[in-house]
């Protein structure tokens, strides 16, 4: 059974999503407000939010902008705000969906089930992954997510990435690189290393940021726990 998290503060609205959904055969989980919504999503993560635009204590906009920091899971935004500049903001901050109220039920529950579907399909399609808060590594196919942005890294930067999520916590040094990923030894070349994780860093954004300088040693990812 997928479970949906509806953030919504209208709580005439929230009952009558719950009370339709429920009769659909999904898990529901209702808040309304916006701290709480991040809060019960990081805690019960489902697999489909539909979140209201306004909010109390932290609005729809702010939300998704966390939830899309750790998180490609679908978000279909429902709002009264509908004009063309509100449903815009929606998708810059990588909505998958927008419903204007009132809400129509038989076409939301079209639309759930068509971004569900989607979802599902890009999943089959990224066989094995590594996950590190919004980063998305794709095992198979040398691919790299920041959330739901692609990033083009060269092999060796998406190796380099790779090792470090492999050995969260660990300390790897620039010689195990060069040993593992150069396959040799040789006066100097630790400075292709740091060039490299420069290059990572700079292409990661605020994820390179999580890419540690061990001062004299090497580098490494904070184990999540």
């Amino acid at each position: 059974m997928k479970t949906i998290l509806i953030i919504e503060d209208d709580l005439d609205i929230q009952e009558m999503l719950q009370f339709f959904l429920e009769d659909q055969e999904y898990r529901v989980i209702t808040t309304d407000n916006g701290i709480d919504g991040v809060s019960i999503f990081r805690k019960e993560k489902p697999d489909l939010v539909l979140l209201d635009i306004m909010l109390p204590k932290m609005d729809g906009y702010a939300v998704c902008e966390l939830i899309r920091r750790e998180s490609g899971v679908p978000i279909i935004m429902i709002s009264a705000l509908g004009s063309e500049k509100d449903q815009l903001k929606g998708f810059e901050l990588q909505i998958d969906d927008y419903i204007p109220k009132p809400v129509s039920l038989p076409i939301m529950m079209k639309k759930i089930e068509a971004v569900l579907r989607r979802y599902e399909m890009s999943g089959q399609e990224m066989k094995e992954e590594l996950h590190y808060k919004e980063m998305t590594l794709m095992v198979d196919n040398y691919r790299v997510k920041v959330g739901r942005q692609e990033v083009d890294l060269t092999q060796k930067e998406y190796e380099i990435l790779k090792e470090l999520l492999e050995n969260q916590g660990k300390v790897i040094t620039r010689d195990s690189f060069l040993n593992r990923l150069w396959k040799y030894e040789y006066d100097g070349e630790e400075r292709a290393v740091d060039n490299h994780i420069k290059n990572l860093r700079k292409k990661l954004g605020d994820a390179g940021n999580y890419i540690e300088t061990v001062r004299g040693v090497g580098y490494r990812i904070e184990k999540i726990y």
